[in-house]
């Protein structure tokens, strides 16, 4: 089965090993047909701190690492 690849942008880094991406996603309103944005954070593992607060990054589901941690930054958006 494919794991789920989902684009965000770290909102907290302050956690060791761990960064809080915000995901947002689009879609229209089922009876309005107006667009709405609807957003979910994840904990995600990033082993070396790499990500800053702001940087936009893509992340991987994984075997859960933590409680609530089953997510990997796999690589920044240019």
């Amino acid at each position: 089965m494919p794991k789920r690849v989902l684009q965000g942008v770290v909102v907290s880094d302050k956690n060791d090993k761990t960064v809080v991406v915000r995901v947002e996603r689009r879609f229209a309103h089922p009876i309005f047909q107006k667009t709405v944005r609807r957003s979910k954070k994840y904990k995600a593992h990033d082993e070396n701190n790499q990500f800053k607060v702001g940087d936009a990054v893509a992340i991987e589901e994984c075997a859960p690492i933590s409680k609530d941690k089953c997510w990997t930054v796999v690589i920044a958006q240019a």
